[in-house]
């Protein structure tokens, strides 16, 4: 059994804690007084504020997963949650002797070339914005750790409750006038996977440091919105498809060579669960 501490327990932190609680001793950080479920231990505080961190200086865990959301889409919001935010919570464990890992969620924002070649971990990340280039900050701030650690990143996330894709498809004067490569994971198999590699950690396992999370199938905007279109009674016959340009092509290749399955391989397998969920609700 592990001490995991998770700071930042959102949508895919909670996800994360509930798969881990049953064989770890868990603990979640999140900035509301809402309580993690199963009687978790829930700590309410601000990444960004330093004093009120002081309670992680008397838990001393195992295995670190940080996974926050910037709370805003401006540069200064990403520079205190991502970067900020991570020296602050790792200054409290500067003393911890039984730290091993920590893990990181990242984006593949921070992939900003727009190329054909399929992109993997090897790829340099070139960020071509302040979201990107903030991300690739903070994983930068897990090279001064003594211990190991791992950064996530990951695509476009969908799932229960996050339907903006499907909603657009709906509606055909919201299409895009552009038609990229997108890639996307689904929440289930994000949260898994990073469950999945703290197990590894906590068997002594070797996990690399850097893992682009995203599904097999790398896809075309168009192609996207209409499978969904279609599979909500909506008429796409007179959609004109515009030549695909731009976007990036992920490869998961390492995530898969763990052994590691994915529930939903393609957008077809996760958006299928989605949309039959909604039509029984």
């Amino acid at each position: 059994m592990a001490k995991v501490l998770i700071v930042g327990c959102g949508d895919l932190g909670t996800a994360i804690a509930i798969r881990l609680h049953a064989s770890h001793e868990v603990i979640g950080l999140r900035q509301s007084d809402k309580h993690l479920p199963f009687g978790m231990r829930t700590l309410q505080a601000d990444v960004t504020q330093p004093i009120t961190l002081s309670a992680l200086d008397n838990f001393q865990p195992n295995i670190i997963i940080y996974c926050i959301s910037a709370g805003g889409s401006s540069d200064a919001h990403y520079q205190a949650a991502y970067v900020q935010g991570l020296k602050n919570s790792l200054a409290t464990q500067s003393n911890n002797k039984a730290l091993q890992h920590v893990f990181f969620v990242s984006s593949t924002r921070v992939y900003g070339q727009i190329t054909d070649e399929l992109l993997d971990e090897n790829t340099p990340a070139m960020p071509a914005d302040f979201g990107g280039a903030r991300l690739l900050e903070a994983e930068n701030v897990l090279n001064e750790l003594g211990c190991n650690s791992t950064k996530l990143r990951l695509s476009g996330i969908y799932g229960a409750g996050r339907l903006y894709l499907a909603n657009m498809a709906k509606d055909l004067n919201k299409w895009p006038s552009d038609n990229h490569y997108s890639n996307r994971i689904h929440r289930d198999d994000a949260a898994n996977f990073i469950a999945f590699l703290v197990e590894e950690i906590a068997k002594n396992q070797p996990v690399a440091d850097c893992y682009i999370v995203t599904d097999d199938t790398p896809t075309q905007q168009y192609e996207v919105l209409i499978w969904l279109a279609n599979q909500q009674k909506i008429d796409t016959a007179s959609i004109k498809i515009p030549p695909a340009h731009g976007g990036k092509r992920l490869s998961n290749k390492r995530l898969r060579a763990t052994g590691f399955a994915l529930q939903y391989p393609n957008y077809q397998a996760g958006y299928s669960h989605i949309l039959a969920t909604l039509n029984h609700a």
